[in-house]
């Protein structure tokens, strides 16, 4: 029997673009004659959904539960329906017309985020201006939509997730298997609907979910149940993210009633012995890296040695055949680094394999993706680029990267100069010493227009304790090196780590104040700090100050834990003030507020001196310009 793959990303992951793992995959099995179609659920759903005729259903369903929530929405139903189409339209082509029927003051109903909307944006001058404002119109008009969804039609809908909530810990398997009992909603009937029709119109024999989230564990359980009842003869896979973090322990086995084999870390191994098992090339006991269920038990099937196919050996990843033309781009948040996550379209492939530091306590550096460290040569990289660009069109480059090597990025970037390869690209980075202006200068030369890098708590002792690898001194001058010459720096910040004490988090915001003041960095996330049982602080506690408290595991996933801190500050209160100040501060705010002002109890004055930034940058100053040099 020739095997007939089909990859799906579930829904919901990214819409405006493609999320990689199907591509990879795609890629690796062609290049040994195995038959592979892929299909984005994600995006194949969300424009089915926002359609006038889907519309129509949505408000005829919540009337019929006679939900009632968003009652300005149900009132303006008619201008919703009449408009969707063209708002769709729109958030995928994005043309200056359309821009200016949008804007047009009677188009849009305003509901209750298009009725706040903030008229103090200042927006570009010209087309590309009146084009973003459209956009970010068009955006609040759908997520007043799928509020509306939500709340009335289907708990579990979102824009990046589905069903996140009963997924996330799920030590056990009870709730998913209560809920998968339960009728489908009409957003998993449509998205049913388009399951068969690609099953029907590829006629696979193995099905294969890659699960990057826990929002997307439901939509894949719900979906591999439907393909169980109604095509009992085809197989179904599980990898990706989820499992490989979460699933390592698995003990359950009634999630074999909806799939047949779950696999671990990289799927290129893995799903070429599940191929040749089910060409009866191998037995059972050939596999890899793979859960299966036997005699009513969950075992683990692993030879060893594994087949390992190192990633300078990978062929491109292979994105022809989804549906680029289909993509959104949403502009809910205005802030040119920070909107690159949800604004464009990005050719997603990685630099390097796992991470070249793997030292972080809070990072699970025990497991494949990031202890298991590989690289390539830019010559290869660059062939990769050049693959991707010829079969999308697309010329803008998003390198998924763990933390992208500063001597690979310097190969890289000579290499797209010298071969005349123009992309735009970003990625993530750890903030060390190694990018010095030079190098940053040499980068921008060759595309790259942003960064992201972990500055986490940014306090000394704490970054030293998480074994970062910096310190702030040294993420300044970093950051500083990018933003001279026009790349922008988002910086991943973290609350909460274990010992953190309430001065240490004021002292960091203060610092990432600063930080925005000097345009240092251009954007910010704050993270709550959450023990994970792959890294050094989940193994050891103890060492770190903390003491595991739970959850129970139960025989399913096995990841996030709950613990006490009784050296540090009540970390949960500060949440809201954090990102207050963020929100601020990423709109170019909020500079000269006390920091008090933020929050609604109580807080101890930084200990930081106002110049603490300056006095780095002036560190960088005094070091270009000596005396030999006057």
């Amino acid at each position: 029997m020739q095997s007939k793959i089909l990859f799906i990303t579930p829904p919901f992951t990214q819409l405006n673009t493609a999320y990689p793992a199907t591509a990879y995959l795609k890629g690796f099995l062609e290049e040994h004659e195995i038959s592979v179609h892929h299909c984005d659920l994600s995006i194949e759903l969300f424009t089915s959904i926002f359609t006038s005729d889907f519309l129509r259903s949505v408000f005829q369903e919540a009337e019929e539960l006679e939900n009632y929530h968003y009652p300005e929405v149900c009132k303006m139903k008619t201008q919703y329906i009449s408009s969707v189409d063209l708002v769709i339209g729109f958030l995928q082509k994005q043309d200056i017309k359309t821009a200016n029927k949008i804007l047009d003051p009677n188009f849009l109903p305003l509901g209750h985020r298009l009725s706040k909307v903030n008229t103090k944006i200042k927006w570009e001058l010209g087309d590309a201006g009146v084009i973003d404002k459209a956009k970010h119109h068009a955006t609040l008009f759908i997520e007043e939509i799928g509020d509306f969804i939500q709340a009335n039609v289907d708990e579990f809908f979102a824009f990046t997730r589905y069903a996140e909530q009963i997924a996330t810990s799920a030590s056990s398997f009870d709730d998913l298997d209560e809920f998968l009992s339960y009728q489908a909603t009409l957003i998993e009937e449509k998205m049913l609907d388009i399951l068969v029709a690609q099953i029907e119109n590829h006629t696979p024999n193995l099905v294969c979910f890659t699960i990057p989230f826990p929002g997307n564990l439901f939509a894949a359980l719900r979906c591999s149940q439907f393909i169980k009842q109604l095509f009992p003869s085809i197989h179904i896979a599980f990898g990706g993210g989820y499992c490989n973090t979460e699933l390592r322990s698995l003990k359950d086995s009634r999630i074999f009633e909806f799939v047949d084999f779950i696999s671990l870390d990289d799927g290129e191994g893995p799903l070429l012995k599940i191929v040749n098992y089910l060409e009866n090339k191998v037995t059972v006991n050939e596999l890899e890296r793979t859960f299966v269920l036997e005699n009513k038990q969950v075992v683990y099937k692993d030879k060893i040695p594994n087949t390992i196919y190192h990633h300078k050996n990978l062929p491109a990843p292979n994105y022809s055949g989804l549906p680029f033309n289909k993509y959104v781009s949403f502009l809910d948040v205005v802030n040119p680094m920070h909107r690159m996550w949800t604004d464009a379209r990005w050719n997603k492939l990685t630099i390097s394999h796992g991470c070249y530091w793997k030292q972080c306590s809070f990072c699970d550096v025990s497991l494949d993706y990031i202890g298991n460290y590989q690289n390539t040569t830019a010559a290869d990289l660059v062939d990769k680029i050049e693959k991707i660009i010829k079969d999308t069109g697309i010329t803008g480059f998003h390198f998924v990267d763990e933390a992208a090597p500063p001597k690979m990025l310097r190969a890289l970037s000579y290499a797209l100069i010298e071969r005349n390869v123009t992309i735009s690209w970003w990625t993530n980075i750890r903030f060390e010493k190694t990018f010095d202006f030079e190098l940053c200068e040499l980068m921008a030369k060759s595309g790259c227009i942003a960064v992201t890098g972990g500055l986490e708590v940014a306090s000394d002792r704490l970054l030293s304790k998480m074994k970062k690898g910096v310190d702030i001194a040294q993420v300044t001058r970093v950051t500083h090196h990018f933003s001279e010459n026009n790349i922008m720096v988002h910086a991943y910040l973290m609350y909460g780590f274990p010992t953190e004490t309430e001065q240490e988090t004021i002292d960091s915001l203060e610092v990432v104040r600063q930080l925005f003041e000097k345009n240092c960095i251009q954007s910010a996330f704050w993270h709550q700090f959450t023990t994970t049982i792959h890294s050094p602080i989940g193994k050891n506690p103890e060492a770190f100050g903390i003491k595991i408290t739970g959850p129970v595991f139960e025989g399913f996933a096995q990841n996030d834990l709950y613990h006490e801190d009784s050296q540090g500050a009540d970390h949960t209160k500060y949440t809201k003030g954090l990102n207050l100040a963020l929100h601020n501060y990423l709109n170019k705010a909020g500079f000269e507020e006390a920091l008090q002002n933020w929050f609604d109890f109580p807080i101890p004055p930084t200990k930081h001196s106002k110049d603490l930034i300056e006095s780095f940058l002036s560190e960088i100053t005094s070091q270009k310009v000596t005396p030999t040099q006057l």
